[in-house]
């Protein structure tokens, strides 16, 4: 199991946090989800086999909120923060 991290722009209630995680857990291989509503980030652990960055930000997407992109490569579409193995730490 991998673990990755997307910014999400406009996240600001309890009610946002809760739409995102529930989206990406809709995603298939996301085995768990965490949304940290200070940090505006949103955490997922996934098998790569089954799920790719793409699933991801269009699950976020359809929940009518936008990833922020990397300010260093603004035409990057892939701003998923890969952080390896999942360690079961989340």
């Amino acid at each position: 199991m991998e673990t990755g991290m997307f910014v999400v722009k406009d996240m600001v209630s309890q009610e946002d946090a809760n739409t995102i995680m529930n989206a990406l857990l809709e995603v298939w291989g996301v085995s768990r989800a965490e949304v940290n509503l200070s940090k505006g980030e949103a955490m997922f652990t996934y098998d790569k086999r089954m799920a790719s960055a793409i699933d991801f930000e269009q699950a976020i997407l359809d929940s009518g909120y936008q990833i922020a992109h990397d300010q260093h490569n603004p035409g990057d579409n892939n701003n998923l923060v890969d952080r390896g193995e999942s360690d079961e730490s989340m």
